[in-house]
């Protein structure tokens, strides 16, 4: 568990909406309308509601709430990985039919 308190008023941090292009062009849709359920504090939020850390070598998505980590996604030249361990689950709008 973290022991940083990161308000929302630091500037480390952007919001969700950081993670629609890298996740819609592998995705081919806006995910920051998808909703995560964070592991540990069982709190349901759509992706754009959450912290995410773009100063690393990937992106890290944090629940706002209690801060863990909820999504994590790193770009290689070949491959995109994305681990979701600290969502329980991630749910989304199909389009219309």
């Amino acid at each position: 568990m973290s022991t940083t308190n990161v308000g929302a008023d630091d500037p480390s941090w952007v919001d969700g909406n950081a993670l629609a292009g890298p996740l819609g062009e592998l995705m081919g849709t806006d995910l920051t309308v998808a909703e995560l359920t964070c592991a540990n504090c069982r709190t349901t939020r759509p992706l754009a509601a959450m912290r995410v850390f773009d100063r690393a070598p990937g992106l890290v998505a944090r629940c706002p709430g209690c801060e863990d980590v909820v999504m994590r996604l790193v770009r290689t030249t070949e491959r995109a990985l994305i681990d979701l361990r600290g969502s329980l689950v991630v749910s989304f709008p199909l389009p219309n039919a």
